[in-house]
């Protein structure tokens, strides 16, 4: 999720200013680096509409452009190589009673390059590096309070902040964009192009680190972060670029549910807070919510097709009620069990649902009896089947209401709780579409067999 935001705010910025929106795979780190893991980035950026401008880079193709900047840098005298091991570092730190990190042990031993030996970058010991960031204004850290850090490792293959230093610059990037946790190394990144004597990019912007309810870094072990489970849950690509061009930036008319094409003309980087974002699925399935209700029918339609495993009866089920149906799901995934009921031959009760209704409800099976009555008498009318229709079937559970004394001090029927034991009986909920449209739906035989299995476990 974190990726995919920063992404967006590189295509919004690029899309803005007549720019490229360049992708670059960073898979220099050869065990982590996995086909599917980088097929499914691709795949998610085009499922979000965030197209890319010509072929995508992979870093993995390009070691030895890396191993010769190292080498620049050696001749430079700006790097050198270093025979300490993780444990050496960790004892001697230990001894001394010093900070944490390199200590420079191998700064000035002038060692050649060998089997295991990491190259290091020899970091100035005075003045400071710094930048001014887009998002977080002026930016610098103490040059002395940064260890020479590595730029290759003992095996010879590239660091990440190599790779990316001489790449940006390969590639003309002007404007980097990306996650407040590379504020860190930004000024290692900058140290890097100015001993290899490339130009810096123009411009940063470091945008805010999303956090979830306990205000705790987004973590892939902990939270709920992955795109290709929000898509599979049956959230839209329009609603998921939405959300996330509001972490951290709001438009000034606060009317945060809009058409990406709007959010294009709006968005501004110097606008977003440097604040962390709280990614609140709540908001985003609200998001969510909103941009389905907008779809028109048959859009909604297609994309509920994914989501419904029950074949043709789902899809008759759902076209009889499409509109109602659309009005109440936050996500695809909850269309199917909404209209379940209308499919199978025999409802499951919700345990919960059956506490509200029955155990909390009144006057349930002379509600029930009633219903039963009315309904077979609206099938023994002149109309017969076509006189099964919402208004009738409204009219016949407003009578049973009487009947079984659910009305107000005014005497009229109180349908709030008249609808709870006939949706219970017909559904196995307390809650489904709009009741009389779904009673149209389901036929008088099988929802008179239901109200009659209901009253039948009743006793």
């Amino acid at each position: 999720m974190g990726s995919a935001h920063s992404a967006l705010a590189n295509w919004l910025f690029a899309r803005q200013n007549d720019g490229q929106f360049l992708l670059r795979i960073e898979d220099t780190d050869a065990e982590r680096n996995r086909p599917e893991l980088i097929d499914n980035v691709l795949e998610m950026l085009r499922w979000l509409g965030l197209e890319w401008d010509g072929e995508p880079v992979h870093q993995s193709d390009r070691g030895d452009l890396y191993r010769q900047a190292a080498a620049r840098l050696v001749s430079a005298g700006a790097a050198y190589y270093c025979s300490c091991t993780g444990e050496d570092v960790q004892e001697r730190n230990r001894q001394a009673g010093g900070k944490p990190g390199y200590d420079g042990f191998c700064r000035d031993r002038n060692l050649e390059a060998g089997p295991g030996r990491a190259l290091r970058f020899r970091t100035p010991v005075e003045g400071r590096t710094g930048w001014t960031d887009l998002v977080r204004g002026e930016i610098s850290f103490a040059n002395a309070d940064i260890e020479d850090f590595v730029v290759l490792r003992g095996n010879g293959a590239p660091m990440f902040l190599l790779a990316n230093a001489f790449d940006d610059a390969d590639m003309g990037i002007t404007h980097v964009i990306r996650g407040e946790d590379h504020v860190n190394s930004t000024p290692k990144y900058l140290m890097l192009l100015d001993a290899l004597g490339l130009a810096a990019p123009k411009a940063f912007a470091h945008m805010p680190l999303l956090v979830n309810e306990g205000r705790k870094k987004l973590s892939k072990r902990r939270d709920d972060v992955s795109v290709a489970d929000y898509r599979s849950r049956g959230y839209l690509a329009e609603a998921m670029v939405n959300y996330l061009a509001l972490l951290g930036w709001g438009p000034a008319d606060g009317v945060e549910v809009r058409p990406i094409a709007e959010i294009l003309e709006l968005y501004r980087l110097e606008d977003v807070n440097a604040s962390p974002a709280f990614f609140d699925q709540k908001k985003l399935s609200f998001v969510n919510a909103e941009k389905i209700r907008a779809l028109p029918t048959e859009a909604f339609l297609a994309a509920a097709e994914p989501f419904l495993t029950r074949g043709e009866p789902a899809r008759a089920a759902l076209t009889s009620l499409a509109t109602e149906v659309q009005e109440r799901v936050r996500t695809l995934d909850e269309i199917e069990p909404m209209i379940e009921f209308l499919v199978v031959d025999e409802v499951t009760f919700d345990e919960a649902s059956w506490a509200k209704v029955i155990t909390k409800g009144r006057n349930v099976a002379e509600m029930v009896d009633a219903t039963v009555a009315e309904l077979e008498a609206v099938v023994n009318s002149p109309d017969g089947a076509a006189g099964w229709t919402p208004d009738a079937l409204q009219a016949a559970v407003s009578a049973a209401a009487v009947k079984a004394g659910l009305v107000n001090a005014e005497g009229a029927p109180q349908l709030s709780k008249a609808q709870g034991p006939v949706r219970l009986a017909v559904s196995g909920r307390s809650v489904g579409p709009p009741l009389w449209e779904s009673l149209a739906v389901l036929g008088p035989e099988r929802t008179l067999a239901r109200l009659r299995e209901l009253r039948a476990r009743l006793g």
